[in-house]
């Protein structure tokens, strides 16, 4: 897959022909993927490539993102065209600044998942083990935005290389960044730096899985 810097190339050159030859810039790609220029400053530093604001900029400009993500012609993908994969979404459960709910006892409905945005949840084998909530809250920003939906893998709970997980503790249900210490303990990060880190025993929190891929506030 092309790197992030490579795709906002492809991009300039997609939407050059609107620019009448002007010089288009990073803050210009920004605009037309409506991502604000702190976020795609972070999102360019950590290589952290815009699933779903692509998957919108392909269908408006009526272009393949096999190609834009890994150069596939078209013609190769015939026989993929228009598959779409269901994922559980617990559309009243939201994570971030709190909440505490239940998913096994939230109502939940199904969304379509394209076959393009598959292998960034993991491949075919891993979507039995996936679920979607929304983000509540500006603890995780840049990394999240309130109302982008989170994809979740229930079974990746494991903490020792870190990561930005959805856990419960006693206060609700929230997505950080969750750092394993030497001493055992566990730091629970915000991207946010407006918002101290907290640092739990391991038994005071409930893993409920690494958080692998986001969509964009979808209506």
């Amino acid at each position: 897959m092309k790197n992030f810097l490579d795709i906002v190339e492809e991009i300039k050159s997609i939407v050059s022909s609107q620019y009448s030859g002007k010089k288009i810039y990073d803050k210009d790609v920004a605009d037309i993927l409506g991502i604000s220029q702190m976020n795609f400053a972070t999102m360019k530093k950590r290589n952290k490539i815009p699933f779903g604001e692509l998957l919108d900029f392909c269908a408006l400009k009526s272009i393949s993102i096999n190609w834009l993500l890994y150069g596939q012609s078209p013609e190769s993908l015939v026989e993929a065209t228009n598959r779409f994969f269901m994922i559980k979404y617990f559309s009243d459960v939201s994570a971030s600044a709190g909440g505490g709910a239940e998913l096994e006892n939230e109502s939940n409905e199904m969304i379509k998942i394209p076959q393009e945005f598959v292998a960034m949840l993991g491949g075919e084998r891993e979507l039995k083990h996936i679920e979607a909530i929304n983000v509540s809250g500006d603890s995780m920003e840049p990394t999240f935005s309130y109302n982008d939906i989170v994809f979740i893998n229930r079974d990746k709970k494991d903490l020792q290389r870190g990561g930005i997980f959805t856990i419960r503790t006693e206060s609700g249900l929230f997505i950080k960044r969750v750092q394993k210490r030497i001493d055992g303990k566990i730091d629970v990060i915000s991207d946010n730096p407006i918002y101290s880190t907290q640092t739990l025993n391991l038994g005071e929190i409930e893993v409920i899985g690494r958080v692998v891929s986001r969509f964009g506030n979808v209506d």
